[in-house]
């Protein structure tokens, strides 16, 4: 590990270069290991194994071996070693924010926000395992009881995505634990520490070994996905990632028929009517378009205003978006951070749209002086449904300003992505409130606000965006099974006879 990071830690460590299987952390049977480098700086952070399909299948017959007592226990049982997860991760905020920081390049607000949004997820887990219910169904005939059990579906198959490597895991991890389930988590080859910190404190908060089990890889990234996806010990897959990935994922399962929760690409439409209280729109296309340096699945994507506010609005987006301050996320007074993938997309979006007509309202360049991820938070104007900013996902700083004039042009135009994770309305007017949202086709819709994720809501697509929720109530489901047990022969009083 690189001396920088590991000495601006409190506790060390939390900084692991290794896998963590069945308890133990290990390297690969290979000896291979790859490198981690801080997008900000360039610098490498450290390495981490190269795990091989044989280390996968070491994961995965650990946490097969411990399933049976993990999901024997109570759900209070588990619900209290959550609890404890859900301690560790406050009371280690600052050291996992500066990791995250390192090696995703987000500023140390948005890491440790992340850190906090990850820990909300086990604390919500922790309260809902004892209240994993079944039902007692009335049968037709009054000999007869049907009763529906809830259980834990068994090893589940985890692929997080790098834009949020400690959430994501952990909305991921708390809800399979909770309903009794043993994971194996493939984390992200780019951000693979702060997968790995989660490790540390599971073992801190008494998760049994074998019961969560992280394995890290680059290049075999591809070879491990296949694997999870063809092993017929692993009953359910977990992907946080792009369409093409999903759906590729979707087709290697088919020969085990696992159940399947993929949270996939998005195109988010954010719709300002004129109508809308302008502050608070402002306000969360501020939060929805440039949190993370836009690079969040719920990034509003397609900015469609009413013609008649959309001088005064683009006027005063510049301004605000005028007030970031780029830079490395270590340092306090950044507010946003590098590009964790580098910047090609964002400038092929921006030249495509400028070619197309469009113009740059602001920024619109790279930023070589601070280094080679750098993008300027970049407002284009008079954008066009023709335009790729439209019709694909940039995953960055690039804010795509589209007139419209009614109301269902703007729903029909909103609808034509054939992704639907989320969308956001903005407006004042009670029956539009009702209206606009219900005819909108995304998973999710914010109505007057940026925020869309929290730890009670679930959260998840339709279209080609996947399918499953996670978080929630409803997040606990995609764990689980269903077996229904009809019990005969009950009989009635003989005075009923």
């Amino acid at each position: 590990m690189t001396s920088d990071l590991a000495s601006s830690l409190k506790d060390t460590s939390l900084l692991v270069g290794k896998a963590y299987i069945n308890g133990q952390w290990v390297s690969s049977e290979s000896g291979k290991r790859f490198e981690v480098w801080n997008p900000a700086t360039e610098a490498l952070i450290g390495t981490c194994p190269e795990s091989t399909v044989q280390d996968l299948n070491d994961a995965i017959t650990a946490a097969a071996t411990a399933f049976p007592a993990w999901s024997a226990f109570s759900g209070r049982r588990r619900g209290r070693v959550l609890r404890r997860f859900y301690e560790l991760l406050l009371e280690n905020k600052e050291d996992l924010g500066k990791i995250i920081t390192a090696e995703n390049g987000k500023s140390m607000a948005d890491a440790e926000g992340e850190v906090l949004f990850s820990a909300g997820f086990f604390e919500w887990f922790a309260e809902e395992a004892p209240r994993i219910y079944g039902d007692i169904v009335p049968h037709s005939s009054p000999h007869f009881r049907t009763q529906i059990l809830r259980e834990p579906i068994g090893v589940c198959g985890l692929i997080t995505p790098w834009n949020f490597p400690q959430a994501m895991a952990a909305r991921k991890i708390a809800a399979a634990l909770a309903a009794g389930c043993t994971t194996v988590l493939k984390s992200d080859g780019l951000t693979p520490f702060s997968s790995n910190a989660l490790a540390v404190l599971a073992q801190r908060a008494g998760v049994p070994k074998g019961v969560f089990n992280v394995v890290t890889a680059l290049e075999n990234t591809p070879q491990l996905g296949l694997a999870l996806c063809e092993s017929p010990i692993v009953k359910k897959i977990s992907f946080t990632g792009s369409t093409r990935v999903g759906k590729l994922l979707m087709r290697q399962s088919s020969s085990t028929l696992k159940k399947l929760s993929l949270e996939l690409g998005g195109n988010a439409a954010f719709i300002v009517f004129d109508d809308a209280d302008l502050e608070t729109a402002i306000t969360s296309i501020l939060v929805s378009k440039f949190k993370v340096t836009g690079q969040t699945c719920v990034c509003a994507n397609r900015i469609f205003v009413q013609e008649s506010i959309y001088d005064i609005f683009s006027e005063k987006l510049v301004q605000e978006v005028s007030k970031f301050k780029v830079g490395n996320g270590s340092d306090t007074s950044t507010t946003h951070g590098p590009l964790t993938n580098g910047t090609s997309k964002v400038e092929q979006h921006v030249q495509d749209a400028i070619v197309k007509g469009a113009k740059v309202l602001l920024g619109g360049k790279k930023l070589p002086s601070l280094g080679k991820n750098f993008y300027e938070p970049t407002i284009v104007g008079n954008v066009d449904d023709t335009m790729q900013v439209s019709m694909e996902e940039t995953f960055g700083p690039l804010a795509a300003l589209m007139k419209f004039s009614t109301e269902e042009e703007v729903v029909r135009r909103a609808n034509s992505s054939e992704v639907g994770l989320a969308s956001y309305v903005m407006t004042t007017d009670l029956g539009r409130s009702r209206r606009v949202p219900e005819a909108l086709e995304t998973g999710m819709v914010a109505l007057n606000t940026g925020v869309i994720s929290d730890a009670s809501a679930p959260f998840g697509g339709i279209k080609h965006s996947g399918m499953g929720r996670e978080g929630s109530k409803y997040g606990v489901d995609d764990y689980m099974t269903f077996k229904t047990i009809v019990t005969g022969g009950i009989g009635l009083p003989k005075s009923l006879l």
